[in-house]
């Protein structure tokens, strides 16, 4: 029972408003904190003082010490003991339980009015910025000639000082009576100032306090703002934007300003012009000044941090007014110089929505001189970037066939590239541009020939080959062709047998025998399934080695088969094409490239069965090797048409299909236009012109046009918000409580609302909240007083640090008359994961290599009474919020089994993979598998899993 007031107390100390925060971890008692006060110097009173500063932030009670600083600390005039002392009396209760001023308090208060008028600015200055923080109006209420007194001191410190006191005691509830002159004398005293941050200050006063006294006299010095410094600007700003909220009629007259403020030279008021611009108006001249304003701070600043913000703010003009954006394409893309790659992504990105027939030839050709300048070795990261360059160009060239013929042989010198991503990005790219673009045919199969030598990767190696294999139609062309790949592939046979019973690679010589070294890791398929991949390396070294080697047989013989039977499968086109010609070439010639194409066939077989190589054959390959030299044998009607026909046909297929789904979101990322048909609609040259500037007439046209077709955003969608109010608690609770919670990127905005429903007045109510996860609470709520009935509404900011669902609770505490504190629980707000992740595109390649990097994994047994496998993916779908990668095409049919690709990403970055890999069994027609969740972090994965199990609960049930 004797420790419950202490507790209470320290309870009540914490809880009360801070202004600093102070870490103190040495112990001090009370005792010597007093002695240093009453004996010591000046350097002992600090120590002391700062001893009991930071004992009493950490919420210790020291009642002794306070007589001691007024009989030996308050007459001191050292300036470091005077602003400790004033420290330690913004930390100290001023106040008694009843919320009474202190007897004790006066003697603080005669201490401050002789600062007030002490001789020395530094003194007086620092006494004006503590009253800043005091929030008892008896406390302040004698000082106030003295504050007013200090507005014409001759030191600019102290008069700054002034006018932010006067600011901040003028908020006080009952402050306006307190100071009921102070907004006509700060505006005086605004007149005839030149200091310019005490004009900062009174200015600021006034917007705060006094809001048309401040319009007033922006207005009187209109032509004067350019000349303000940056302080004085910024507020002006800010100034613009809350009057232009509240009478939007007036914002042209504003907008003027803004567009004055842009000649300004600080950077930072630049960038609040273009952000004031785009939040008032939508006329095409102040968005074009704000990209402008945009691409200048992009071309002037050096923090990669500021260039990635204002990237941002180009995206959204790019979604919001596009057309606009699209002559700034070329000034956005000077942001490529930057070297990081986050800053060149999102640049890219960018300017892809951007590109329209006027200004593609110029976005293409800065792409292939930036692909050029990753020839150089000096840049880092050169293989990456290049990457991302030949995707954009890729893009572009989908967009616009016709600038492809102009980069396509650019593009093939970069096939051998050591970085094998890139030159895969380059050889799909190629493939792609040879089936949609039949003029440059010819072209690529001619340029492919002549640089195949330089690949040396196997997967860019077999995509070549399915090139030569489809698009060599000409005699001249499969000459050309067969002899390309005789020259890559060497002499054969790959390897003969000894007298001795030895065997020696290559044909040639014996190579040294050396243990193989090899690794296995698991991989996802295409399919989703999982496979075992090998990766050997081949120990044994020859005189001719694999570096001297052609590409294509040094692959061969270090034990690529899938390579051997892509070469098999295009040898066998080429002479099947060579037989289709007809009398086009001699037969004698046909008949010569028939044996040997069956020869080196044969020659692979030999090799995959020697035992000197690493591994033998695998069966696949095998199988397509022996089909291509039974083909030759026996050709038919029906295997030939599926070789040289269907092979093509399947790719156009694809193709088209992913066209079409890449227009589908195209016309999906377009907004959806609302517009009543009895809306009003102004029309540009009916409209008067009278007083108006060319700025405030295109603002109106295009806020009404907006209005008109349903793109004016001002207004909230009531439904939406109701669905995301949630009740906290009962109707028949006391108090009752519900709360709105808006999700932003990285922080959680809770709007509660708290209703009296009781007859008496609640006095000392509290909101606490507190948070499970990576949740932070910004800030404490404050108490209130609530009348019977009365409604109040309270904001909660709330830190969001990753994806992982967070959970908020807390109760309400209150006091009400001849009763003790009375709580009420809150229902818990489960924040979910679906509000940070959005559906993402990736390409298959990335996707297994991220699948294979990730190390968290949730592995979700499937539990549900859905019984169609397609219906069940479309549930999980759109359960978590993330898109199917998988092709429709590859999930139609009605086999039983299914395997899909999901992927989604992060507000923070972070990657979301699920394969769904579902079956239905023959028995009862239930569904079995797995729903497996990778990520880089564990928070994700375990979240999704949440989701997945609970919705997955949610199917059943219904």
């Amino acid at each position: 029972q004797a420790f419950a007031p202490s507790l209470q107390a320290m309870t009540s100390l914490v809880e009360r408003g801070c202004t600093m925060l102070v870490h103190f971890d040495r112990a001090a008692s009370a005792t010597e904190i007093k002695e240093s006060l009453e004996g010591g110097d000046d350097e002992e009173k600090v120590s002391a003082l700062k001893k009991a500063i930071s004992l009493l932030l950490g919420g210790e009670n020291l009642p002794g010490i306070f007589i001691s600083i007024v009989r030996y600390v308050l007459p001191s005039e050292n300036h470091t003991v005077q602003k400790l002392l004033l420290l330690y009396l913004e930390v100290i209760e001023k106040t008694d339980s009843a919320g009474k001023i202190l007897p004790e308090m006066i003697l603080i208060c005669q201490n401050l009015r002789n600062n007030l008028q002490h001789p020395n600015e530094y003194i007086r200055g620092v006494t004006l910025r503590f009253l800043c923080r005091i929030t008892e109006l008896e406390l302040v209420e004698p000082l106030v000639p003295s504050i007013f007194a200090n507005l014409e001191h001759r030191h600019s410190f102290v008069r700054r000082n002034a006018v932010l006191a006067l600011d901040k005691l003028f908020q006080l509830p009952g402050g306006d009576q307190l100071l009921q002159d102070a907004p006509e004398l700060v505006e005086k005293f605004l007149s005839s100032e030149a200091d310019l941050s005490a004009r900062r200050n009174a200015f600021l006063m006034l917007y705060n306090n006094a809001q048309e006294r401040a319009v007033q006299y922006l207005m009187d010095n209109l032509e004067e703002v350019a000349n303000w410094g940056d302080i004085l600007q910024t507020v002006a700003l800010d100034l613009i934007r809350k009057v232009c909220r509240s009478s939007p009629g007036e914002k042209g007259k504003y907008i003027k300003i803004i567009l004055t403020l842009l000649s300004t030279n600080n950077t930072a008021v630049i960038y609040e012009c273009a952000s004031s611009l785009v939040a008032l108006s939508s006329a095409p001249t102040a968005i074009r000044a704000a990209a402008n304003c945009y691409c200048q701070l992009l071309a002037s600043q050096s923090d990669n941090n500021v260039k990635l913000i204002v990237l941002d703010r180009l995206s959204d003009l790019k979604t919001n007014f596009r057309e606009v954006m699209q002559d700034m394409a070329m000034d956005v893309l000077r942001v490529l110089s930057s070297p990081n790659m986050d800053i060149r992504r999102k640049t890219l990105d960018i300017v892809l929505d951007l590109i329209t027939s006027r200004n593609i030839d110029e976005v293409v050709m800065t792409l292939k001189k930036e692909i050029v300048k990753t020839q150089s070795k000096e840049l880092e990261k050169n293989g990456e970037y290049r990457q991302l360059l030949v995707q954009t160009v890729h893009a572009c060239a989908v967009k616009f066939p016709d600038v492809a013929a102009s980069v396509v042989h650019l593009l093939m010198d970069f096939l051998g590239d050591a970085n094998t991503a890139s030159a895969l990005d380059v050889v799909y790219f190629i493939r792609e541009i040879a089936e949609t673009n039949i003029k440059l045919r010819a072209g690529i199969v001619q340029r492919l020939l002549d640089c195949f030598y330089q690949i040396r990767s196997s997967r860019v190696c077999a995509c070549a080959l399915w090139i030569v294999g489809e698009y060599s139609s000409s005699g001249e062309e499969l000459e050309a062709a067969l002899s390309m790949l005789k020259s890559s592939l060497g002499p054969y046979p790959f390897y003969t047998p000894t007298d001795g019973g030895e065997e020696e690679v290559g044909g040639k010589e014996k190579p040294v025998a050396l243990p193989p070294m090899s690794s296995k890791r698991p991989v996802v398929l295409a399919d989703g399934t999982y496979a075992t991949q090998s990766a050997t390396v081949e120990a044994h070294t020859s005189s001719a080695s694999a570096a001297q080697a052609p590409n294509l047989r040094a692959l061969l013989l270090s034990g690529d088969f899938f390579l051997g039977s892509v070469v098999a499968t295009t040898l066998t086109k080429l002479v099947l094409r060579m037989q289709g010609l007809g009398g086009a070439l001699p037969a004698h010639e046909v008949n010569r490239a028939h044996a040997e194409v069956m020869m080196y066939l044969v020659a692979i077989l030999k090799l995959g069965e020697s035992p000197v190589l690493p591994h033998p054959i695998d069966n696949d390959s095998s199988d397509r090797i022996h089909l291509c030299i039974n083909v030759l044998a026996n050709p038919t009607a029906d295997v030939c048409s599926v070789l040289l026909q269907e092979c093509r046909a399947s790719f156009m297929r694809m193709v088209a299909e992913k066209q079409s789904r890449e227009s589908e979101e195209e016309k999906a990322r377009e907004k959806t236009v609302v517009a009543q048909p009895d809306d009003l609609i102004d029309f540009y040259h009916l409209k008067s012109r009278k007083g108006l500037s060319q700025v405030e007439l295109e603002d109106e046209v295009a806020t009404d046009l907006r209005r008109a077709t349903g793109f004016d955003t001002s207004k909230d969608n009531d439904g939406r918000k109701l669905n995301r109010v949630l009740q906290l608690t009962g109707f028949s609770d006391p108090v009752y409580a519900e709360a709105y919670v808006t999700v932003h990127q990285y922080d959680i905005v809770m709007d509660v609302t708290i209703v009296n429903r009781t007859p008496e007045t609640l006095q000392n109510l509290c909101l606490e909240l507190a948070t499970m996860g990576d949740l932070k609470l910004v800030e404490r709520p404050q108490n209130y007083t609530l009348a019977s009935g009365e409604k109040r509404d309270i904001r909660a900011n709330i830190k969001v640090s990753s994806t992982e669902t967070g959970i908020i609770f807390g109760n309400i505490v209150y006091e009400s008359t001849g009763t003790e504190r009375s709580v009420v629980v809150l229902n818990d707000i489960h924040i979910d994961i679906m509000d940070y992740i959005a559906p993402a595109s990736c390409a298959d390649v990335g996707f297994r290599n991220m699948w294979a990097e990730f190390e968290w994994e949730n592995k979700v047994a499937v539990n549900t009474s859905i019984t169609d496998v397609r219906a069940f993916l479309d549930h999980i779908v759109a359960s978590t919020n993330m898109k199917c990668l998988t092709p429709p095409s590859a999930l139609e049919g009605d086999c039983g089994f299914l395997a899909a690709n999901l992927y989604a990403k992060s507000v923070f970055g972070e990657d979301a993979l699920v394969n769904v890999s579902v079956e239905k069994q023959p028995s009862d027609g239930t569904l079995s598998g797995f729903i497996r969740i990778r990520s880089k972090t564990q928070g994700i994965a375990l979240s999704l899993g949440d989701k997945v199990t609970l919705r997955q609960k949610v199917s059943g049930a219904a």
